[in-house]
């Protein structure tokens, strides 16, 4: 990681602005910024927020939705947290509690201002963005984005030929609560899961 990077990633693992300066009200625990910044990857792994697992290890995608994913990008969890072959920087960093019916909250509305242009900043060699979930698709698609997920992730050729920089492919969140969704459109698995390992492969060797 360059010095730069390294700097920065320790201000955000230092960050209290959720407790001390909050959009709303503050973080209900003591906030952990859970991240895998790299200035060696090409592929960025850009998701929501820290579920309670992952807040208790303090490494991303130690759960169920981890393995998922894994096993969508057709990879080892030794490759999947090397960090000269993905980064990981989620669009909150913090596990943001959860409401009454059990659900994660929302990624905190601090995060991504505070840091995110930053972080992308200083990682110009990110060539792939996996944006999973419509927190990542907003910030890193725009108005490449669809009116719902279903749209968007249902158009991710488009998206795909029209990046004009780092190529970017939509994909819903891997969360277990999406096995009805994937149920549903049975193309995510058989059209662009393909894709989606056919690229990582040619990325990572």
């Amino acid at each position: 990681m360059s010095e730069d990077l390294e700097s920065l990633t320790a201000r955000v693992r230092a960050c209290r602005i959720c407790i001390e300066h909050p959009r709303g009200r503050p973080l209900p625990h003591e906030p952990r910024p859970v991240l895998l910044p790299s200035s060696k990857a090409s592929i960025l792994l850009a998701g929501q927020a820290p579920g309670t697992k992952v807040h208790i290890s303090g490494m991303p995608f130690t759960d169920a939705s981890g393995d998922r994913l894994r096993s969508w990008l057709g990879v080892s969890g030794e490759e999947f947290y090397d960090t000269e072959k993905f980064a990981i920087v989620p669009m909150g960093f913090c596990f943001p509690g959860q409401d009454a019916n059990g659900a994660d909250l929302p990624p905190r509305r601090e995060c991504a201002p505070a840091w995110r242009a930053d972080l992308m900043a200083l990682m110009p060699q990110i060539d792939l963005v996996l944006t999973i979930g419509g927190y990542a698709q907003s910030w890193h698609m725009g108005r490449a984005r669809g009116p719902s997920l279903t749209e968007t992730v249902r158009n991710w050729r488009a998206i795909w030929d029209a990046a004009a920089g780092p190529k970017v492919l939509p994909l819903p969140h891997p969360s277990w609560r999406n096995t009805g969704w994937l149920k549903k459109n049975p193309w995510f698995e058989m059209d662009l899961l393909p894709f989606l390992r056919s690229e990582i492969r040619y990325r990572i060797g």
